[in-house]
């Protein structure tokens, strides 16, 4: 566990959103030293509110500053400015009352491999007052057929499941999950959603962070999107895609040698790409009005194999950011201290 830093704290800002906020970043810096005396910032002017009784997300690619957000709301770490505040409590001055009310699933923890799921969580559930029952938690996080089994006889996503088990049996106000989907097939994944969505349904807050577009969109009421320690839009995802990235893309085939020419003239039509294949010429078409080339471009054009795709907050990352969402991800730095943590 790395120790903790220094803190410089700043003033709540007159701005306080209009509820009483499960969690509250306010100009969230974080520094770690560099090479040759350089700073680098893995949080860089945070400011987040997240409601009770919702998903929030934290989307950004590796080394956007998730993993060291959620070390500050764990009390791991302190800024080097701003406020860090989670159900009105300093984490890092009220840890014990923090640590009651609130549970952290890690990417990566150490179980104790000869116990089985069953008796894992119950010891679990020994260390809280009023636990969920370990029944519950193995039937909501889709573990049922292997509540006997050893967990170093658990694959990849059953021991990904688990350790979300271990944050909800304490029945916690606030869950705070890093990564919780890593290596789950799609129907592991579909069951831990299931599970998040029932703690959120039965009053709690859940604050997540993610990588995936599509846990993004399905999963969080609300998400945060990070580029560089910074946070560079937040709202619900359907509006942030309505406001960022409002095109959609219209795909067909339609026979080699076609003339496009009309099609790329259409108004409300911003781009136009093309290639030729063994079955004909497939075609995408950028357009803020998909309704206009499907009724009176598509069909004239004798187009088969027609498809239409809603732009994701993959669109929206690009457009805030002027760069693909995975080329970010490539480019960035793994932020660390001696320590090593990662954001």
């Amino acid at each position: 566990m790395p120790e903790l830093d220094t803190d410089t704290t700043a003033p709540i800002p007159e701005e306080d959103p209009p509820w009483d906020a499960a969690i509250r970043l306010i100009a969230v810096t974080k520094h770690y030293p560099g090479p040759h005396g350089m700073v680098k910032a893995a949080t860089d002017g945070i400011d987040l509110a997240v409601r009770p009784g919702e998903i929030f997300g934290l989307l950004g690619p590796n080394g956007a500053g998730k993993t060291t957000t959620i070390e500050l709301l764990a009390g791991l770490r302190r800024p080097t400015s701003g406020t860090v505040l989670i159900l009105g409590l300093d984490p890092a001055v009220k840890r014990e009352e923090v640590r009651r009310q609130v549970a952290i699933q890690p990417q990566q923890a150490a179980l104790f491999p000869q116990q089985t799921v069953a008796e894992l969580l119950r010891v679990w559930a020994s260390f809280y007052p009023a636990p969920e029952t370990p029944e519950v938690i193995i039937g909501r996080i889709g573990l049922t057929d292997s509540r006997d089994v050893r967990v170093a006889k658990l694959s990849a996503g059953q021991r990904q499941r688990l350790l979300v088990g271990t944050a909800l049996i304490s029945h916690p106000q606030v869950l705070i999950l890093d990564e919780p989907s890593t290596g789950l097939d799609p129907n592991a994944r579909q069951e831990l959603w299931s599970a998040i969505r029932g703690h959120r349904d039965g009053g709690g807050t859940v604050l997540l962070s993610t990588h995936s577009m599509a846990e993004a969109e399905t999963l969080c009421d609300r998400v945060a999107v990070l580029h560089q320690g910074k946070v560079t839009a937040c709202g619900a995802p359907r509006e942030l895609i309505a406001h960022h990235a409002p095109e959609r893309e219209v795909r067909f085939t339609v026979a080699i040698g076609t003339d496009l020419t009309a099609l790329r003239a259409a108004e409300g039509v911003t781009r136009v790409e093309s290639h030729d294949t063994a079955d004909g010429t497939r075609v995408t078409v950028h357009t803020r009005d998909s309704d206009l080339v499907l009724r009176r471009l598509v069909g004239p054009l004798a187009a088969t194999r027609i498809q239409l795709r809603e732009a994701g907050l993959a669109a929206v990352f690009r457009h805030l950011t002027g760069v693909p969402f995975q080329s970010a991800a490539e480019a960035a730095p793994v932020d660390s201290d001696s320590e090593g943590a990662t954001a």
